[in-house]
């Protein structure tokens, strides 16, 4: 990831599928490299709603963003009520989506 000149963190398109979704197809990927929304670096100093709210959390095990040993850590920090591991790159919503909608659906009628 790189930051522009406005602060918004960028991934290279020509790395973006190797790097956040390689278990998507090609053409998939290539329309969420042209299409991401690069969050500012200012995001990640925000308070996170899991310190006043329940969590559910998913560890993605072939994440190459997040390691999934550091996912697995934030998610005891964050003591969800139920954690679920897929084998899912970064991009889980798009390569898992059934599993996450189970898992979300899990947590609303909660």
């Amino acid at each position: 990831m790189a930051p522009d000149s406005d602060g918004q963190l960028w991934i290279a398109q020509e790395k973006f599928q190797q790097s956040f979704c390689q278990d998507l197809p090609e053409d998939e990927a290539l329309v969420m490299a042209v299409t991401q929304k690069a969050p500012l670096g200012v995001t990640f100093a925000a308070r996170p709603a899991w310190r006043a709210k329940p969590s559910w959390y998913q560890v993605s095990t072939e994440d190459r963003m997040i390691d999934p040993d550091n996912q697995r850590r934030m998610a005891a920090r964050m003591n969800p009520r139920r954690t679920i591991e897929l084998a899912s790159s970064h991009a889980s919503l798009a390569s898992h989506p059934v599993e996450i909608v189970d898992l979300i659906e899990e947590a609303s009628r909660a």
